[in-house]
Formats: C-alpha cells, structure tokens, sequence
C-alpha cells in the first residue's frame, strides 16, 4: 500500500458516500510529475542549466535548420505563456545560446535563433536526458509504455486547449 492508497481508505472512512477514485490516478500522477522533475532537474543541473533552458533550447533544436522560431510560435511549441517565453530568451541570449533576429518578412516581428554555443548545448544535454528518461520508464515493457502513452494522451490538454 503507497501513501495515495492510504489517502484513499481514509477517504473512504471519512466519506464513503463519494467515489474517491479520481484521486488514485490524480494522485499519481501528481507524485510522478514531481518524481520526474526533480530527477531531470538533477541531469539539468550537472549541465549548468535548469528545465527551462533546455526546453527552449530542446525547442529550436528540433526545428531543423535554421533553427528559428517566431517568440509566439516558441511559446505555443514550448508550452509556456509568451511572458515566460520573454524572460526565458532574455537569460538565453545573455549567455550566447539565442540571438534575436528581425524577421525578413515583417521588420518589427522578431525571430529567435538558436546559436551555435545552443545548439552545441542542447546536443550535449540531449543523451543524459534521454538516459535519465529511460531510467525512469525501466520498470515498464515497451508495450506497457505504448499504453501509458495512449491513456496519458486522452487525460493530457491539448495543443488547442493550451493558453500560451
């Protein structure tokens, strides 16, 4: 029995007139969040950088060459409001990871580059990351994590629904 079991009998005592069952995935999945950052925070850290570096990082990465990104497209991409997004680049490109670009097709727009120190970055973090990820998926086969995969995106918000 794990501490969420334990908070579902004393529910169940306290109120047996509600379905408390909600509280077992929601629960869990609150504890497994927090499990997993700290222990990415940790790979993060032996990096020098924290999730947020590397989540815009990881970000621009991915694009491909050039390996840009309108602020607002960051935001939406990385999940983050565009004033997270804001200060997040500020810190970046005091330390030589992004430049800011004007866009060619709107002279007030910008756009943001990853840098080759970035990039450099990201794909020396990127292999502890996935080996940190691993590590905390080894308990499971990979047909149990297809599953999980499956579930986890029935409950997860959507990019639609997501309010960058």
């Amino acid at each position: 029995m794990d501490h969420v079991d334990r908070i579902l009998v004393q529910w169940q005592i306290e109120r047996p007139d509600l379905d408390t069952s909600p509280m077992g995935v929601i629960g869990r999945l609150s504890r497994t969040a927090a499990s997993v950052t700290v222990d990415l925070g940790n790979t993060f850290a032996r990096h020098g950088i924290d999730a947020s570096t590397f989540d815009v990082l990881a970000t621009l990465r991915r694009q491909g060459p050039p390996y840009q990104l309108a602020p607002a497209a960051l935001a939406i991409e990385a999940m983050v409001t565009t004033s997270a997004v804001a200060q997040r680049l500020n810190r970046l490109e005091a330390h030589g990871f992004i430049s800011r670009l004007p866009r060619p097709d709107d002279g007030r727009g910008k756009l943001v580059e990853l840098t080759t120190a970035g990039k450099e970055l990201v794909d020396r973090v990127l292999p502890d990351h996935l080996a940190t990820e691993e590590a905390l998926l080894e308990n499971l086969s990979a047909r149990e994590r297809r599953t999980l995969v499956e579930l986890l995106s029935r409950v997860a918000p959507t990019s639609r629904s997501w309010k960058a």
